[in-house]
């Protein structure tokens, strides 16, 4: 180990942030099981990749100013 890895090495140190979450973890032991509920609600899902491929073709691009008036077209 270098000088510089010695005097910076600090090895009882946690920072606020970590003792906060590792009390809220012990005061709540439920905590993580809620939040991989809650990944795999919002998150984790499996994608049919032919049905967005559909998707995707069958998309229409949209004109940069969607309110505007179009000059070709007559009044």
């Amino acid at each position: 180990m270098s000088f510089l890895q010695r005097i910076f090495r600090r090895p009882d140190y946690r920072s606020d942030v970590t003792q906060f979450i590792e009390q809220l973890k012990t005061e709540k032991p439920e905590l993580e099981a809620q939040q991989r509920a809650g990944r795999a609600l919002w998150w984790d899902k499996h994608l049919d990749r032919d049905a967005l491929a559909e998707w995707k073709d069958a998309r229409v691009p949209q004109k940069p100013y969607v309110y505007g008036d179009d000059p070709r077209r007559p009044r």
